[in-house]
Formats: structure tokens, C-alpha cells, sequence
């Protein structure tokens, strides 16, 4: 047993505690610390979020529930993007409209992807945060910015499956609209 102040004794157990404690709270600053820095990082895929315009056109689908799951960079889907908030997982709504589709966040920052931006639609097995199997993540491609034509992928979690179809069939059409872009159905035939 070791002495501490004014003569107490502190405990083997207690000061192992108090070490666990300690070890705890820098790896949770340690982490922190990593998340902070990989937002610095992945600002440069997506400087800002778009804006959300006054008038979204017809409505073609939603709300939707789902469980927006991540963004990471397009064709990678381990490499997750944090900045503005786009890496934390929360409940949302999900709601398709001529001009683009606006994902209500739960607890973090709403996106709203514009139709111009979109590039593909598609289902996955997973994505950064989240790995399901079969086809429950739902994968919309979008370009950010203009200077990265990788772009970077929304994976979305329907909380029914039936809304997967649904979901994917409300967007494709917008691809087909968007200058430069490849519809889905296009490529298969590719």
C-alpha cells in the first residue's frame, strides 16, 4: 500500500482504477484528436454543403425514414469524410424533389444534394460506419465540388426495405437529367 496525503493509504485497487480512469480519458482525447484531423483533411472534398434552395421544385418522393450512415470518397468506402459533420451517423428523413434531395438530420447538419450533382444511384452492402450485407445501404454518388470528379458517396439506411426500391427509383430519373452524367442503366449495358 502506498501513502498519500496526511497519512491515508491508498489502495492497490483504487490506484488502479484511478490509472484505468487516466487511460480512458487520453484515448478519448487521442481520438478526438483524430476525428478533429481527418476533418481537416477531408475539407478539401467537400469545402462547404450546398446550399438549400428557397423553391425544391415537385415533390417526387418522402419523407423517408432512414439512418444516414456516412460520406466517404467515391469508390472507397472505408474512407469516411468528416468534415461538416458528414461522418457522424444519426436518424434523418430523406426527401427526393426535382432540384435535388434533402437528407433532415437528426443531431448533426442537414445536406441537401442538388440534382446537378448527382451521379449515380446505387445499393451496397455497406459503407463507412455500417456493413448490412445483401443490398441495404442505399449509395448516392455526387459531385461536391466541381474539381474532384471522383466525387463522394451518401450511404442512406431505409429503416423499411421496401423504401431501397423505392428510394433508388425516385433518384435515377434526376441522374438522367444531369449534364454529363452516366445513367445507371447505361452503364450495366457499358
Amino acid at each position: 500500500m502506498r501513502r498519500v496525503r496526511g497519512g491515508e493509504l491508498l489502495r492497490p485497487a483504487t490506484l488502479a482504477v484511478v490509472i484505468l480512469i487516466g487511460m480512458v480519458v487520453v484515448a478519448l482525447l487521442v481520438m478526438r484528436m483524430g476525428w478533429n484531423a481527418r476533418a481537416r483533411r477531408t475539407i478539401q472534398f467537400v469545402p462547404s454543403l450546398p446550399e438549400v434552395p428557397t423553391e425544391l421544385g415537385r415533390s417526387l418522393l418522402g419523407p423517408v425514414a432512414v439512418v444516414y450512415v456516412s460520406t466517404t470518397r467515391s469508390g472507397d468506402w472505408l474512407e469516411r469524410i468528416t468534415a461538416h459533420g458528414l461522418g457522424a451517423r444519426s436518424r434523418a428523413e430523406v426527401e427526393v424533389f426535382d432540384r435535388g434531395i434533402r437528407v433532415l438530420r437528426t443531431g448533426a447538419p442537414d445536406l441537401f444534394v442538388p440534382t446537378s450533382a448527382l451521379r449515380d444511384v446505387t445499393v451496397a452492402p455497406g459503407i463507412a460506419g455500417k456493413v448490412v450485407g445483401g443490398d441495404g445501404i442505399v449509395v448516392v454518388t455526387w459531385l461536391a465540388t466541381p474539381d474532384d470528379p471522383r466525387g463522394v458517396d451518401t450511404g442512406l439506411r431505409p429503416r423499411h426495405a421496401a423504401d431501397r426500391e423505392r428510394l433508388v427509383d425516385a433518384i435515377a430519373p434526376l441522374i438522367r437529367l444531369t449534364p454529363g452524367a452516366t445513367a445507371p442503366a447505361q452503364e450495366e449495358n457499358s
